[in-house]
């Protein structure tokens, strides 16, 4: 009896008590409403949790039941993870362990960097958050190192900087959060504003060994160099600053890659493969099984770099694997998992440099507004640079089979310069100055839609006018609710299936986060972090954010 008791007792989840989280655990991440141990909420990046508890009848009864200041004036886009009952978030400088019912902190552990290190970073100095594997904590630097920290203390475990060149100094940033897949950690990096040639790397999760490199960009005399005209490819860009998704039994690793650098396309010819594409890679190896390229050739800088969602879906009557990416260049794409071959592309915004794009080829069926801007004339796009999303995910329910996603009503016009006689070299700012642009907005009060769409139709089944567009995700679950927040700082509950705002609470600055949920004790929380910050904050203009202050704050809800 005494033995069983005690079993029991050590069991029991204490804060800082960390239990080993292996590949099952992982793999298991989307089933087991207490622990959110994946970015995305599992390997398959839906978003999507079982829990119930706070459903259309009572999330009018949502309350606050505590705040964390994470102590930081840089925005906070991080996904929390939660396991044992601490929830464990970063900003750009920290990682925190905080009790999840208290938010009282447990540890937390600073980084500090070479002051030249921020000082070469494009769009947001951020940090999107941890990955979390037999208690140890994996995260990127800015400063291009991946480390590992003791889950139970904050402690350093190992330290590893990606090889080579891989310096600020070159335009390399490290932003993102790594994805643990068949014991390897894989990582992206940011940074095709300052014309590097991008990559996706893996690490041994165990000691920090550096392992393979996936070069975005082929070098010259590899296959695809064929689409860089020239020593196009050596500020190539192909940034891979979004996690990516994973299936464990086709054993691939799903990624966005970016846009190619400098923006302006008079300084290069080609598809450039392989940016702007969603690429499958062995995890183990780094191998490419296959990649769909977006945006061949790509004018806009419509970074393709959003998080790829794996599902189920109906295609031809038959239940196929599919990816599916809400795409910055406007159009949803769904993909099949095993091949990467198209099986439907829809536009999910307002999209006028394509007609569409051909189901064979795959590619946009490109129109005058396109090839003028190609030729340098001065033209009206939309999408802005912006997108009609940008780097924020979308949630999938399969309960109701649709997307979830914030979106960007704003366009641009747009001007490619002349080409430059010297050429451009890595750690030279390549994107804005290398084409002119100016915002164009078709209704001042109306910049984004967050919308429910059907990725095989095309169909909205409905959408929200957001007078500022959102860079919040988004989370929905099976009790058909939809959590996400507004630039302005609302966390919103609204209706999965029409859209009705069911709750919201004004926090302390704008969200540019990610929502989580988990079971503790018996009860429903909604956990995000509150903290503007990002490129559109920062340079759009927007006059709805002229009263919207900084600081960084996490915020946890539940049924009061």
């Amino acid at each position: 009896m005494r033995t069983r008791l005690l079993a029991a007792l050590l069991c029991v989840a204490v804060p800082g008590a960390v239990s080993a989280q292996t590949a099952d655990d992982l793999k298991n991440d989307h089933k087991t409403p207490g622990d959110v141990l994946v970015y995305g909420m599992g390997y398959n990046a839906q978003r999507y949790s079982t829990l119930t508890q706070i459903n259309k009848r009572n999330a009018s009864r949502l309350a606050p039941k505590w705040a964390y200041s994470m102590n930081d004036q840089h925005g906070t886009e991080a996904f929390p993870v939660v396991k044992d009952g601490v929830i464990y978030v970063t900003s750009h400088n920290m990682t925190a362990a905080v009790d999840a019912l208290s938010g009282r902190q447990l540890w937390r552990t600073t980084h500090e960097y070479p002051p030249e290190a921020l000082r070469t970073v494009c769009c947001g100095i951020v940090n999107r958050g941890v990955a979390i594997y037999e208690g140890k904590l994996v995260r990127q630097l800015i400063d291009n190192h991946t480390i590992a920290l003791d889950a139970k203390t904050g402690k350093e475990v190992w330290r590893t900087k990606s090889p080579g060149d891989v310096t600020t100094a070159n335009g390399y940033a490290m932003t993102s959060t790594p994805l643990i897949a068949n014991g390897v950690a894989v990582v992206g990096v940011a940074g095709a504003e300052f014309g590097h040639r991008g990559f996706i790397e893996g690490y041994d999760v165990n000691t920090g060994k550096h392992l393979w490199r996936h070069w975005n960009v082929p070098a010259q005399g590899e296959k695809g160099s064929e689409t860089w005209q020239g020593s196009t490819f050596v500020t190539g860009g192909g940034s891979s600053w979004v996690t990516g998704s994973y299936d464990p039994d086709l054993d691939l690793v799903f990624w966005g890659t970016g846009n190619p650098s400098p923006w302006n396309p008079r300084t290069r010819k080609g598809d450039a493969h392989w940016t702007n594409s969603v690429v499958a890679i062995k995890p183990k190896t780094g191998e490419r099984v296959w990649f769909y390229q977006a945006m061949p050739e790509d004018p806009f800088d419509y970074d393709g770099v959003q998080q790829p969602v794996i599902a189920t879906l109906p295609v031809a009557g038959k239940q196929t694997k599919v990816v599916m990416q809400a795409n910055r260049n406007g159009f949803f794409y769904v993909l099949d998992a095993a091949t990467g071959k198209l099986i439907a592309a829809n536009p999910f915004g307002k999209v006028n440099y394509a007609d569409g794009v051909d189901l064979k080829t795959g590619r946009p069926r490109y129109n005058d507004v396109y090839r003028k801007a190609l030729a340098g004339e001065k033209v009206e796009v939309w999408p802005s640079v912006s997108g009609v999303t940008n780097w924020q995910s979308m949630a999938f329910s399969p309960r109701t089979g649709l997307a979830y996603v914030n979106t960007l009503h704003v366009g641009m016009t747009y001007e490619a310069l002349e080409a430059p006689k010297e050429p451009y070299k890595p750690g030279q700012p390549s994107g804005s100055g290398t084409v002119r642009r100016t915002t164009v907005t078709e209704d001042p009060n109306v910049r984004g839609y967050l919308i429910a769409f059907e990725p095989l139709t095309g169909k909205f089944r409905w959408k929200v006018a957001q007078q500022v567009p959102s860079y919040a995700s988004t989370m929905v679950t099976a009790a058909d609710i939809v959590f996400s927040g507004t630039m302005q700082g609302a966390f919103e509950a609204r209706d999965a299936n029409t859209g009705k705002l069911l709750y919201s609470f004004q926090t302390p600055s704008g969200i540019v986060g990610q929502p989580v949920t988990f079971e503790l004790k018996g009860k429903q929380y909604v956990t995000i972090p509150s903290g503007i910050g990002g490129v559109y904050s920062m340079r759009s203009g927007d006059p709805g954010l002229v009263n919207v202050p900084q600081g960084s704050t996490l915020w946890t809800f539940g049924l009061q």
